[in-house]
């Protein structure tokens, strides 16, 4: 049971609210410590399991790129082009970003989209100019409230979209799960049972979409928001 104290290491780093990767970095040293591990030998299985694993962090040599990108104006220039577009309102605009990142991601291609890539940089500055082209200045409570519903469209569509693809590892795991519990499932079949739930996101999502245009429209009739944006 001593083995376990990695999680102690964790819970009581978490509940001390100390940087999460020291923490973690701890928690396995100490656990290898415990199994009887010496130190070079845990700090290797560090080393092998990033060299086995490096094609996951290649992701993030795009975000010098991305930041290049913003410096020279990249968020601007979104926000004028979505300006020009009289017809575009913020619903409209993370409704179309919904389904396109909810079907790429069950293809797969769950990077395409995200926080640092695509949230920021992209889609926050769209949706408040299409706010203001239609409303007017927005306050700084209403500005952080879409980059909120900017960043949630993206969680949801990612989350409900990435199950249908059959190699996801979230399917594997459901199905090392059942298989340890006596019930054999084929990947395909959590897949096909994902797509339902895909759509019913899509329509509840939808549905917090218009509510929240409404809100906003109520608010912040052509910029007559209130500076703390206290009103529903």
């Amino acid at each position: 049971m001593f083995k376990l104290i990695g999680i102690a290491v964790i819970v009581a780093g978490f509940a001390l609210r100390l940087n999460p990767l020291l923490v973690i970095v701890s928690a396995a040293l100490a656990t290898g410590l415990a199994a009887g591990f010496d130190v070079v030998a845990v700090i290797s299985a560090f080393g092998k399991a990033f060299n086995d694993s490096r094609y996951v962090t290649v992701v993030w040599l795009v975000l010098p790129v991305i930041g290049v990108l913003e410096r020279a104006g990249l968020r601007e220039r979104a926000g004028e082009w979505v300006s020009a577009l009289r017809s575009a309102t913020t619903s409209r605009l993370l409704g179309l970003y919904f389904v396109v990142r909810q079907a790429t991601a069950a293809m797969g291609l769950t990077s395409l989209g995200g926080h640092p890539q695509m949230v920021r940089p992209l889609l926050a500055p769209m949706a408040l100019a299409a706010a203001q082209t239609r409303y007017g200045e927005l306050t700084l409570a209403w500005r952080e409230r879409v980059r909120a519903m900017c960043a949630a469209t993206d969680n949801v569509a990612l989350f409900f979209g990435e199950d249908i693809f059959i190699a996801i590892g979230s399917i594997l795991l459901m199905k090392g799960f059942l298989e340890q519990n006596g019930i054999l499932v084929e990947p395909l079949q959590l897949s096909l049972w994902a797509i339902p739930t895909a759509v019913a996101a899509l329509i509840v999502h939808g549905c917090r979409l218009a509510l929240f245009e409404r809100r906003l429209a109520r608010a912040l009739p052509h910029g007559a928001g209130t500076d703390e944006g206290t009103r529903p």
